[in-house]
């Protein structure tokens, strides 16, 4: 008999709480508005949270469902593309005169380049230089047009003090130093 009082009495208090519970998750939780998010608590049922309060993560037994997440992707620019599809052209042979997408000269790798992020730029390595805004070697920013002795050749600056260009007749798209050669001006289209 004893056995079934404390039965009795075990079974009265966990109703007793779940009631308490719920009770207290009515006083604590107004009515939902027009939006809420549903907050499911284990033994006691689901409640339509206001999606003004904020709702605790992490919380063990409390199911929440995830926020809708936005992300915006950072947009590549003209420059950005360019330096990309060059940079997808390492290894190329160099041809005289050649502006790809299998071979290039210097300045058919600079152009091609720009006509894949949708830019017309000139085609000959000395038009190239008097083309776009000028710009310092001080202010290089990957996917510049630099220009090296004296106009006559051209590449995409890659960043880190390189350039990626079709150099000479028996080497392919490389990437070298920008120091290798002597800076003649540079271009950002």
């Amino acid at each position: 008999m004893a056995n079934n009082t404390v039965k009795r009495q075990a079974q009265r208090a966990v109703a007793v709480g779940a009631v308490g519970a719920a009770t207290i998750g009515a006083f604590l939780l107004p009515a939902a508005p027009a939006s809420a998010t549903p907050v499911t608590v284990p033994g006691i049922g689901t409640f339509e949270v206001p999606n003004e309060i904020p709702l605790p993560q992490g919380v063990p037994g409390i199911e929440i469902p995830a926020a809708p997440q936005v992300f915006t992707a950072p947009r590549a620019t003209a420059a950005d593309i360019a330096l990309d599809a060059a940079l997808s052209k390492i290894g190329s042979p160099y041809v005289y005169g050649a502006a790809g997408p299998n071979a290039f000269d210097c300045s058919g790798l600079v152009q091609w380049a720009y006509a894949q992020a949708g830019m017309s730029i000139p085609r000959t390595s000395d038009a190239q230089l008097g083309a776009g805004a000028p710009i310092s070697i001080d202010d290089l920013q990957p996917g510049d047009m630099v220009s090296f002795y004296g106009g006559g050749h051209s590449g995409l600056y890659a960043g880190d003090g390189n350039v990626v260009h079709a150099s000479t007749a028996g080497t392919p798209v490389q990437i070298a130093s920008l120091s290798s050669m002597p800076f003649a001006g540079a271009r950002r289209f």
